[in-house]
């Protein structure tokens, strides 16, 4: 089962600045609707199914480090994978890079809090749910430190990588 599953994406013009920059706000909403794109395609996840059942999740913070930019029509890779499945919340990790994934220009850290939509209120994760997260959990990389950690190993291992295939 594949725990990062990527997509390309192209930046649109309706969502950069006046410098041709993706705006930072749409970083946001790229990052999301690649996850939900990947939980779709990757883990048969569909979110409509979730809210069928009265099952949804709301953004309880972002953290999110802008490295470099994405630019008009630019082919961009965004990763994403659960680095935490607890029963309170949902901790996602999501990467933009540049298409050939050698470039990382913006990471971000979400945590989902479920709720239930019919009662407006904090619920946590059902039995069934947790079972199937903790398949895709990838709470190694959890383990590797806080973001800015994280951005030095990513941009560590870009840099093996660049040597190797010189």
């Amino acid at each position: 089962m594949n725990k990062n599953p990527n997509s390309v994406y192209t930046v649109r013009f309706n969502d950069c600045d006046l410098f041709g920059h993706l705006n930072n706000a749409r970083y946001i909403d790229y990052f999301l609707n690649a996850r939900e794109d990947h939980l779709k395609e990757y883990h048969n996840l569909n979110l409509s199914e979730y809210y069928k059942k009265d099952i949804a999740w709301l953004v309880g913070g972002h953290e999110i480090a802008y490295l470099r930019p994405a630019l008009y029509n630019e082919v961009i890779t965004i990763q994403s994978t659960l680095l935490i499945a607890d029963n309170e919340f949902l901790l996602v990790e999501t990467q933009m890079m540049n298409e050939k994934q050698n470039h990382l220009k913006a990471i971000m850290r979400t945590r989902l809090v479920p709720i239930n939509t019919r009662t407006s209120r904090k619920e946590q994760h059902r039995p069934e749910f947790m079972e199937w997260a903790k398949t895709i959990e990838n709470s190694e990389l959890y383990k590797q430190g806080n973001l800015e950690q994280r951005i030095k190993q990513i941009t560590a291992e870009f840099k093996i990588k660049e040597t190797i295939n010189e």
